[in-house]
């Protein structure tokens, strides 16, 4: 069984058939979806997703949004935590990537989120873009000592610098493309403890889904490709990768 750490099911592109996305990720062996949030006014549609489908959620203002957060939106965000609990704080992090992003602002919603989680004493989901130093610099700042560095794609001395600060590396569709070099080095170098599966699904397509929209039923052959690259089997990729999040989660469920 998989766990697909970090899956979007409630963005509009899944509107039309989210029950049949969510059947067949579970026939894949997909147990758990975990759904980060992206903003205050898709808070309702975020815990939807847990209502509707169990899946365990996280609760955040995504950085590339910065525009349309407000200063209000952090104090009714440490309400719904209060109110939740969610198994995270997240997405948050830094997108210094997509042009004409205020990185102030950024930085500001990304300490105050990060002072959420600490007060909960909870993990956080990372968006991380050009920004693996920033990211790593505010997390010790704060003293935020779990979750998951998303889309990881950053040097082996990062992976460690997140690793030490007791973060799991999130892994998806880019690792299935052969130019993805870096990408897939760090899938097979790194220690299969510090690893986690994810989509990003509607985003972040599979190469055998390439320009189409990400499901997390792909995650299967996701792990499929990692194990290979890694010279183990599927089974050992799944049982590993799963503990893996629920340490860093605090998931519950069977093995």
């Amino acid at each position: 069984m998989f766990i697909d750490t970090h899956c979007h099911l409630d963005a509009p592109e899944f509107d039309a058939d989210r029950a049949e996305v969510v059947a067949r990720a579970q026939a894949q062996g997909v147990a758990q979806i975990v759904v980060p949030g992206i903003s205050l006014p898709t808070l309702a549609g975020t815990l939807a997703m847990r209502s509707q489908y169990g899946c365990p959620v996280a609760l955040g203002l995504h950085p590339i949004y910065e525009r349309t957060h407000r200063d209000e939106h952090l104090l009714a965000l440490r309400e719904a935590i209060a109110r939740e609990q969610p198994v995270a704080v997240g997405e948050i992090g830094l997108d210094f990537f997509v042009p004409g992003l205020d990185a102030q602002r950024q930085t500001e919603l990304f300490a105050a989120q990060l002072k959420l989680a600490r007060d909960f004493d909870l993990p956080v989901l990372l968006h991380v873009r050009k920004s693996q130093d920033q990211v790593l610099k505010q997390l010790r700042r704060f003293g935020v000592r779990r979750g998951i560095a998303h889309a990881f794609n950053g040097s082996p001395q990062q992976a460690d610098a997140y690793i030490a600060l007791g973060f799991k590396l999130g892994f998806g569709g880019n690792l299935t493309f052969e130019r993805a070099l870096n990408i897939r080095r760090l899938a097979v170098d790194l220690p299969l403890d510090s690893i986690v599966l994810e989509t990003d699904a509607p985003d972040i397509s599979p190469g055998w889904a390439y320009k189409q929209r990400n499901e997390p039923a792909y995650l299967a052959g996701i792990a499929a490709e990692l194990a290979a690259l890694r010279g183990i089997s599927v089974t050992e990729l799944a049982v590993q990768t799963t503990a893996n999040a629920r340490a860093v989660l605090g998931l519950a469920g069977p093995t």
